[in-house]
């Protein structure tokens, strides 16, 4: 497709480390980026916050830099 950009995803990541809620914190300007950013973020674990040594949900917001290379 030729098009690059950066999308910023927003996600809940849960006390399981699972992501809850995935939507666009900044779109990229082009939606086939922001759909494959999302739909990538959806199948990752993350390490969950904690607060006393707990784990707790919390947001994050994540950079997806697409970037065609030579």
């Amino acid at each position: 497709m030729g098009i690059e950009g950066t999308v910023r995803v927003k996600v809940l990541v849960g006390e399981d480390g699972r992501p809850q809620e995935v939507t666009i914190g900044k779109s990229s300007g082009e939606s086939a980026l922001d759909e494959a950013a999302m739909d990538a973020v959806r199948t990752w674990r993350f390490e969950p916050a904690r607060r006393n040594g707990v784990p707790v949900r919390a947001w994050a917001i994540i950079p997806i830099e697409f970037k065609l290379i030579d």
